[in-house]
């Protein structure tokens, strides 16, 4: 098994628009070992999310590639990386996506159902999970009848509760106030450090940045080591 749990090589990404060829991503590389909490920082529009969807397998790149464990992800058809992207990687987005008419567990149990794992494991896993994100006395509790904060928990619980070797998190306290972002950083650290899982996060936040193990900065569709957030 390879040492990096995801690594991306020579990764371009070029749209089609109106006319001209718009290069997002200029053969970008980027290693991430076990256990390593990555910050990815830039402007608005340097292309930080795109890099984000080419390494979680929701977008393809026009040149490079990614591997997942090792294998080669991004050549993967879409049933593949799907399967793999669920054995091995935690999604955390800036808005929670949580299903409205389902509970915090059974959000967090549904890439578990997905697995088929038998319902009754998976609801006992993502009570759990909910456990120790702090959220154990609102496991029956709707997204609408929790705080952002809450929401934004939940949303953590569900990306690690199928234990991942990644989680891929895009501005996850974007959307919170002071407070609920303060306590959404406290908790990635903790669960960074104490679960082993890799983080990879594009955030805006600096305080959230300084945290990270390795800081890199996103300019002109090429990533480099950021010395100072």
């Amino acid at each position: 098994m390879s040492e990096f749990v995801l690594r991306a090589q020579g990764v371009s990404k070029v749209f089609d628009a109106t006319h001209e060829h718009l290069q997002v991503l200029q053969g970008v590389d980027i290693e991430v070992e076990a256990g390593e909490f990555v910050a990815i920082v830039g402007s608005s529009g340097c292309g930080k999310t795109t890099l984000l969807h080419i390494l979680g397998g929701l977008a393809t790149p026009s040149a490079g590639e990614v591997r997942l464990m090792g294998m080669d992800f991004s050549r993967l058809d879409e049933r593949d990386r799907g399967r793999l992207r669920n054995l091995h990687m935690g999604f955390v987005y800036q808005f929670h996506h949580l299903l409205p008419e389902f509970s915090a567990q059974e959000n967090v149990a549904m890439p578990l159902l997905i697995r088929a794992m038998p319902p009754a494991m998976a609801m006992e896993l993502a009570a759990q999970m909910l456990a120790r994100v702090g959220l154990a006395a609102r496991l029956r509790h709707k997204p609408a009848e929790l705080s952002g904060g809450e929401r934004q928990r939940v949303a953590l619980a569900r990306a690690l509760v199928t234990q991942p070797a990644v989680v891929l998190a895009d501005e996850p306290t974007g959307n919170l106030d002071d407070y609920n972002a303060r306590a959404v950083h406290a908790l990635i650290m903790e669960l960074n450090e104490q679960l082993g899982t890799s983080f990879v996060i594009v955030t805006h936040e600096r305080a959230l940045a300084r945290q990270a193990r390795r800081v890199l900065g996103m300019r002109d569709g090429r990533l480099e080591e950021q010395m100072d957030v």
